[in-house]
């Protein structure tokens, strides 16, 4: 739902948070229907595997259940890491996806931000680029009706018939994660729309990259997505606590794998209290108030025009969420329009 030119979307990593599973998911489902009645335009899911990072390490299995419990919310990984899978395999799913929410999904494609999760899975590092280069162009041609006719290194097909088709034409919505200049730039030029979860400044000259790129590509009104953190409660005090508590939380699982190999993200370790990311950084924590000014001089600053807010994460309790949300809804929102 647009309010002036800024659409506002949630991204999700579903981390760990010590809830059974079976309860994990239904809270999220729950927290989901509820994004569904807000201003949302757009639910984005993280695929990890191996980590606490990320409990949805099949987003086409969990996202089934997100078609279902909504109505008009738009969804889709963020991205599919497509190295880790069957290219036919993936367009197939997407066409499910896309026919069973009547043409709601939106496409995040992926090589893999983790080195140790490719490689778990039988694949080498080194070769995630030329993977999701040739995975792309399959499912391009397998969503575009077939048959698919492939001859590259990682993948080769043979007049392959398909059988399903997107809702959506040609394809649904394509979208990555941009957090550098050259990423903008291929993201530009493959027409994807994007996330990014950058300091203002960076993702300021990422955002003019791509504006750049894509006008040259012909392309004006692209989603270009701001991602942060966000506690919202009835004084700055209350927020601010809930986000000190929560954040070591993610932070731990954020880091988890890259610990246990004796390494750092190559992006650098993010910081690990939520004090160091507040206003102005990836965090936002306050009151109804506090909360539309940070976002609004963020976007601003920024040159995005979409405000992606991860509402869970951590150990945040499911009420607490659902708070944060109905605030967000009723006193941010419109204090933004």
């Amino acid at each position: 739902m647009a309010i002036g030119k800024m659409k506002f979307g949630i991204f999700d990593h579903l981390d760990r948070n010590g809830r059974p599973l079976a309860a994990f998911y239904e809270d999220r489902l729950r927290l989901i229907e509820s994004y569904d009645a807000g201003p949302f335009h757009s639910y984005h899911i993280a695929e990890h595997h191996a980590t606490p990072l990320g409990l949805a390490p099949s987003p086409s299995v969990f996202l089934a259940a997100v078609a279902q419990r909504t109505e008009r919310l738009r969804f889709g990984p963020l991205v599919y890491t497509l190295p880790l899978h069957h290219p036919l395999r993936v367009a197939e799913e997407i066409c499910m996806l896309d026919q069973m929410s009547r043409g709601r999904l939106d496409v995040g494609v992926g090589r893999g931000v983790s080195p140790f999760e490719t490689a778990y899975f039988g694949v080498d590092p080194e070769h995630r680029a030329g993977m999701f280069a040739e995975a792309l162009a399959v499912i391009k041609q397998a969503m575009a009706g077939g048959p698919v006719c492939f001859a590259g290194t990682f993948y080769q097909y043979d007049n392959v018939p398909v059988e399903l088709e997107p809702f959506q034409k040609p394809l649904p919505p394509l979208w990555s994660g941009v957090n550098t200049v050259s990423s903008a730039e291929v993201a530009a030029r493959n027409g994807f729309q994007f996330v990014t979860l950058s300091e203002v400044g960076d993702a300021r000259a990422v955002t003019d990259r791509y504006r750049d790129v894509a006008a040259a590509e012909g392309r004006k009104d692209d989603l270009m997505g701001l991602g942060r953190f966000v506690i919202v409660a009835d004084t700055d005090e209350a927020a601010l606590d809930i986000a000190r508590q929560v954040y070591p939380t993610w932070h731990a699982h954020y880091h988890h794998l890259f610990v246990r190999h004796g390494t750092t993200p190559m992006s650098g370790a993010r910081p690990p209290e939520f004090d160091q990311i507040r206003d102005g950084g990836r965090g936002i924590a306050g009151s109804p108030a506090s909360v539309a000014r940070m976002i609004r001089e963020q976007v601003a600053a920024s040159g995005t025009n979409y405000f992606v807010g991860q509402f869970m994460f951590g150990n945040l309790g499911i009420e607490e969420a659902l708070t944060s949300v109905r605030l967000f809804t009723r006193e941010v929102v419109p204090a933004l329009a």
